[in-house]
């Protein structure tokens, strides 16, 4: 499950605003900013979480989800 601090860090990585998230994944920016907020994506539709995990990793970026990392906790990081 993608995560609210998963989209600020994808975001954050790529250096892109939310207006430019929200144009990449064809929302609108309030929903972005809902998406990133205190209840995370589940304040949103599964489409649009699709909508903005699939704009993210067309850009580089890599989710992974818990246990995937050493630490074991989710998080992101560019494709090599």
């Amino acid at each position: 499950m993608l995560t609210s601090a998963q989209i600020r860090a994808a975001r954050a990585l790529l250096d892109w605003t939310q207006p430019q998230l929200a144009e990449a994944s064809r929302l609108s920016v309030p929903t972005v900013r809902r998406m990133e907020g205190s209840r995370g994506p589940s304040a949103s539709t599964p489409a649009n979480v699709e909508s903005v995990r699939r704009a993210l990793e067309e850009a580089g970026v890599v989710f992974l989800d818990h246990g995937e990392n050493q630490d074991g906790g989710a998080g992101v990081r560019l494709k090599k």
